[in-house]
């Protein structure tokens, strides 16, 4: 059951759970298969470090997230008048290109 600090969608709290759990368990699995006490400490100091970075990562992406949904919010919406709608190409302009200044055109 989770605090009701925490929320219940929370996947960054999520992958550190799990990778916390990892640390505690992988030194248990090495041990058993053979491996040295000292590696074992070892395998675990080094998936401590790498899961506080991860952490941290995370914790300052979410917090980015939050930074830029909420100005977002606080930005006006453009007002119509300063869209532009652009169709392209040289075919956009009239011009007239008639070899005799003098001749009637449709």
């Amino acid at each position: 059951m989770r605090d009701a600090g925490h929320p219940l969608d929370d996947p960054a709290g999520d992958v550190v759970r799990w990778a916390a759990f990892s640390c505690l368990l992988v030194p248990v699995v090495l041990v058993v298969y053979g491996t040295s006490y000292g590696g074992a400490a070892v395998a675990t100091l080094g998936l401590l470090a790498v899961t506080a970075a991860c952490r941290v990562l995370l914790r300052h992406s979410e917090k980015m997230q939050r930074v830029e949904a909420r100005v977002r919010s606080q930005e006006p919406p453009p007002s119509a008048h300063r869209r532009r709608h652009s169709r392209g190409g040289a075919g956009n302009r009239r011009v007239y290109r008639g070899s005799d200044p003098a001749s009637p055109q449709d």
